[in-house]
């Protein structure tokens, strides 16, 4: 699992079936109080990893750089403080860990912009396939 696309990839989809998991608990409880934690766990853990494991399979360049290894890094790490976070948020536990994963998420996106920015999307003209 060494290609960053595969790393995003596999990380999205055990957090979609976690998500999946979540859903069904709150529909066979019919108690959906956490519904904006678990909407969250599905939007940034399974679709917005999709999309970046997408974009670095298309863009080996970006994909081969440091930053590639940073942003995974971060986007995990923002959906495992954010989805808690906001359980904790809903249940009147306090708001602290959801504003820290809000600003991890952020800065995930932010960096991704970067990235785009730095290294387009697809393949550079000249460059190795990895």
């Amino acid at each position: 699992m060494k290609h960053i696309a595969t790393r995003f990839f596999v990380t999205g989809a055990i957090f979609a079936l976690i998500g999946m998991i979540w859903g069904i608990q709150m529909s066979a409880t019919s108690d959906h109080t956490l519904a904006p934690a678990h909407g969250h766990l599905n939007l940034i853990g399974f679709v917005a990893m999709a999309v970046f494991g997408t974009f670095y399979a298309l863009s080996p360049t970006a994909a081969g750089s440091r930053l590639a290894g940073i942003h995974y890094l971060l986007t995990t790490a923002a959906v495992l403080v954010l989805v808690p976070g906001i359980a904790l948020a809903i249940s009147g536990s306090g708001e602290t860990l959801a504003k820290i994963g809000s600003v991890l998420a952020l800065v995930s996106m932010a960096l991704f912009a970067f990235v785009v920015f730095r290294h387009g999307v697809g393949a550079q003209p000249g460059a190795q396939p990895q």
